[in-house]
């Protein structure tokens, strides 16, 4: 699936992953290529995501908003 990582004035990084797991008011969760559409609040933590090969990059978030829509 394709994750847009967006700051309020430009677009930080534009990949393909495999999974991504970031913490939401309620915990971390973790989000594959075929889980259903879903909207949840990221509060200050990180992010990190899997890329082809199973490398794994960390990203540091203050806090935002997480939309999966069909593949992105």
């Amino acid at each position: 699936m394709k994750l847009n990582i967006l700051t309020p004035g430009e677009i930080f990084s534009e990949e393909e992953v495999e999974k991504i797991i970031v913490e939401g008011v309620n915990g971390y969760f973790c989000l594959l290529p075929g889980h259903i559409d879903y909207v949840a609040a990221v509060v200050p933590g990180i992010l990190f995501y899997t890329i082809a090969g199973g490398k794994e990059i960390f990203v540091a978030v203050d806090e935002g908003l997480l939309v999966k829509k069909d593949q992105e």
